[in-house]
């Protein structure tokens, strides 16, 4: 880009900077120094690579969404957080709240999460334990009790049973006396990582995919401000990928997405804003913070050149990141305090919207409140000592940085190609190829690829020959993990670990026995019923469920309903 060109730019960018709102805060370094709030080349110097670094808050948004950067609004700090009964985790909740979280994530035990009930007998000895029981809406009720659902922002990490829990929460909010138009937050919803990752699934792909239309449909009309999928490339990485393959894989799930919802007749520029993205903050600090820009990057061009969105907040990457759960060990503990801070550190470089630290006892057991407080303090350090909210993008045209963001975004372009052909499409650029196939295909050319390459295996192979490539690393001494592999010697003592008691699984058996027993039977029978009619014909499936869900109809039963009508996945174990 010449000269006059970056100027303009200049330009641009400070009128949008003087009229933004910015926070009331210090913006000097730790020794008074005064700092740009953003950073670009010499005055009148050109620099070839600048159309494609830019400059914050316009396209192609790869130095972040808001001109001021941190300097409007730092990142959100959402703590994961869930365990035992609704009780204990409304307690851990307002704990967070008070010590400075700015949102609540809802982590759910696995009978949750598979759509089971505590009492059903596969859910025995899991009550509780990786999450919060919830069973209906009473539990949600309890969940939140003193939080107004109307006030604080609220994500609920979910995806095979994520409309039923989604009813629940709305019935909750409806019996605080909050409006239901007025909630915000995000609901993770994103069906296709867990075929090709997580494999908490309840039902074959299309029937998820007719529940998630339905739900984006309803919240694009009823509830604006709320994120009905938050597109997870956590899981993906967390299952062994490399950076670029979870990049390239979560933007596809995304994309898919807006192929759904353009199939529905949504339009993109009103739904597309309800799209978020959740990614791992992995322990290679560089290439992290290259991969959030690339990923800003693709997704407003595909975006604005495949799928024709006009607005900037259409086009936008939103994202919330979780540091890596998986770099995290269980020998010499403490040093995962170090791992979490460097993590977090990366993903606030990269200009994350939101974030979740991990405690330093999380490969054991779910945090104690003393952890979970030094995973929050963590933030709260990075924040308010460390200069980070001062410039925005502060590596933007560093020369390592830009060419390890160009590198995984050229990685991730060809993983596009790739899924591309497995829906049977060709050419040398992914984006050209996806919007000339899409009248070709029933929902869209990527999502026929991301099918295609669920149920071949082709997902599990690139992500097994991944982490297989890894762990020979490992073992052969080229890559190291700290007292794991090498430093191994230690004088930390074992660490006290959160148990959660078999106490909490018989109680809340007993709960939702008396629930039973004191709920319109009759009612919920007629509701179960409204929801199977509905899923043989074509009406908006969210109206019915939510009946459900007032009823105390529990998750068990909503989605048991719905394997007799649609069946159960099995994956293909063949392949």
């Amino acid at each position: 880009m010449d000269a006059e060109s970056i100027a303009e730019g200049r330009e641009r960018w400070a009128k949008r900077y003087a009229s933004a709102a910015k926070r009331e805060a210090d913006f000097t370094t730790l020794s008074g120094l005064e700092t740009e709030p953003v950073y670009g080349p010499p005055e009148g110097t050109a620099d070839p690579r600048m159309e494609r670094i830019g400059w914050p808050g316009e396209f192609p948004f790869t130095r972040g969404l808001y001109p001021t950067g941190y300097r409007g609004r730092a990142w959100t700090i959402r703590q994961f957080s869930g365990f035992g009964n609704a009780e204990q985790t409304n307690a851990r909740y307002k704990m967070l709240l008070g010590a400075g979280g700015g949102g609540l994530s809802v982590a759910f035990d696995m009978p949750t999460l598979m759509g089971r009930d505590s009492d059903e007998p596969a859910s025995l000895g899991e009550v509780g334990h990786c999450g919060v029981a919830v069973d209906s809406t009473a539990d949600m009720e309890r969940l939140f009790a003193g939080i107004d659902l109307g006030d604080v922002t609220t994500s609920m990490t979910i995806s095979g049973p994520a409309i039923p829990i989604f009813c629940m929460y709305l019935a909750a909010a409806e019996r605080q006396g909050v409006d239901i138009s007025r909630l915000d937050g995000t609901l993770q919803t994103d069906i296709h990582k867990e075929y090709i990752a997580q494999k908490e699934w309840l039902f074959p792909p299309e029937p998820h995919l007719r529940l998630i239309g339905d739900l984006m449909a309803y919240c694009a009309e009823k509830i604006p401000r709320y994120k009905p999928l938050s597109v997870s490339g956590y899981h993906i990485r967390e299952a062994g990928s490399t950076a670029a393959q979870e990049l390239a894989f979560t933007l596809a799930d995304g994309f898919s997405y807006v192929e759904l919802g353009l199939s529905r007749g949504l339009d993109v520029d009103v739904f597309a804003p309800g799209l978020s993205f959740f990614f791992d903050a992995h322990i290679d600090f560089f290439e992290e913070i290259a991969k959030f820009r690339a990923a800003r990057r693709i997704w407003a061009r595909w975006l604005r050149d495949v799928y024709g969105a006009q607005t900037d907040r259409a086009q936008w990457l939103r994202f919330h990141t979780q540091t890596a759960g998986v770099s995290l060990t269980a020998q010499q503990p403490y040093n995962n305090v170090v791992r979490t801070a460097v993590e977090a550190l990366a993903a606030i470089m990269g200009g994350t919207n939101s974030l979740h630290t991990n405690a330093l006892d999380e490969t054991l057991a779910l945090p104690t409140d003393q952890s979970a407080e030094i995973a929050l303090r963590t933030q709260a350090v990075l924040r308010e000592e460390t200069g980070v909210t001062n410039v925005a993008d502060p590596l933007g045209g560093s020369w390592y940085v830009e060419a390890l963001t160009d590198k995984i975004e050229a990685e991730a372009e060809d993983l596009f190609l790739q899924i591309l052909a497995l829906g049977g499409e060709t050419g040398e650029d992914p984006a050209a190829v996806a919007r000339e196939a899409g009248e070709r295909h029933e929902i869209g050319p990527v999502t026929t690829g991301i099918l295609r390459g669920i149920e071949d295996g082709w997902f599990n192979a690139q992500i097994a020959e991944a982490a297989f490539t890894y762990q020979q690393q490992l073992e052969d001494g080229t890559k190291h993990i700290v007292g794991v592999t090498k430093l191994n010697e230690t004088v930390t003592p074992d660490l006290e670990i959160l148990r959660i008691s078999g106490d909490v699984e018989q109680g809340q058996r007993a709960v939702l026995a008396e629930r039973r027993s004191g709920r319109d039977n009759a009612a919920v029978e007629r509701a179960l019923a409204e929801i199977v009619a509905a899923a043989r014909g074509t009406a908006n499936m969210i109206e019915p469920i939510l009946a459900a869900a007032r009823a105390e109809a529990t998750l068990g039963e909503i989605c048991g309903a719905l394997r007799v009508e649609w069946g159960e996945y099995r994956e293909n174990t063949a392949i």
